[in-house]
């Protein structure tokens, strides 16, 4: 744990007018408590270098204190830019208050950017809590390949074993990344039509998604009975 003086410094650092000097003060707060941590991280919230403040709104979600919910479902919903509110869904997720289920669920289905989206069915996902699974299944029908990626491992994230006929649809995906987080996801929902999909799947063209369902099997089933 660093000292206060060195969290003086850092302090003194996040008001250089080198940007690198305030990313490097900024990075420095990993390894400081989240209740000194935070009033460090709020100095740059509003920086004018987009990367800093980026930085700075996804630390809020590895600092969890009572300030940081609120700042950022404030950054999910009104800030301008759409990285700086990817960002926000993400740390939102990394905070695991289950309060963000409904802003996350809300800018899911509202924003336009994709990435944001994204963002936030990832986010839905490690908050591991089962009213997502609709607005996960939505995410399924999804346009964008990768936010159907994202869906598909975050039902695995929540363990909606109920939808796990819906995801047998993505078996023979064009995309070998949505197989993969397919055996994968399939790997935490578990039953005998995930065994018998990961059995296929352990036989991908592709090696990445053969050995994602063959580690999927092996916790899944006995030894010696690895389809």
């Amino acid at each position: 744990m660093l000292t206060m003086i060195n969290t003086t410094a850092i302090a003194l650092q996040l008001e250089s007018p080198d940007s690198k000097d305030r990313m490097l003060a900024l990075a420095s707060l990993r390894d400081v408590s989240a209740e000194l941590a935070v009033p460090l991280i709020k100095k740059v919230l509003e920086d004018p270098s987009l990367q800093i403040r980026s930085m700075a709104v996804f630390a809020l979600g590895l600092k969890p204190t009572d300030e940081c919910y609120p700042l950022l479902v404030k950054f999910l919903e009104q800030d301008p830019d759409y990285g700086i509110r990817a960002d926000a869904a993400g740390a939102l997720g990394y905070l695991g208050d289950l309060r963000a289920l409904e802003p996350l669920t809300r800018i899911f289905y509202e924003d336009t950017h994709w990435l944001v989206r994204f963002s936030a069915a990832v986010a839905l996902g490690n908050l591991k809590d089962p009213r997502a699974v609709k607005a996960l299944l939505s995410a399924l029908k999804s346009p964008e390949v990768v936010i159907q990626q994202a869906a598909i491992a975050a039902l695995g994230e929540v363990g909606a074993k109920e939808v796990v006929e819906d995801l047998l649809e993505f078996v023979q995906s064009p995309d070998w990344l949505v197989r993969q987080r397919l055996a994968e996801a399939l790997g935490c929902l578990g039953g005998p039509q995930a065994i018998s999909a990961l059995g296929y799947l352990a036989r991908d063209d592709n090696a990445q998604v053969a050995v994602a369902a063959s580690l999927s099997l092996a916790k899944l089933t006995p030894p010696g009975q690895i389809a």
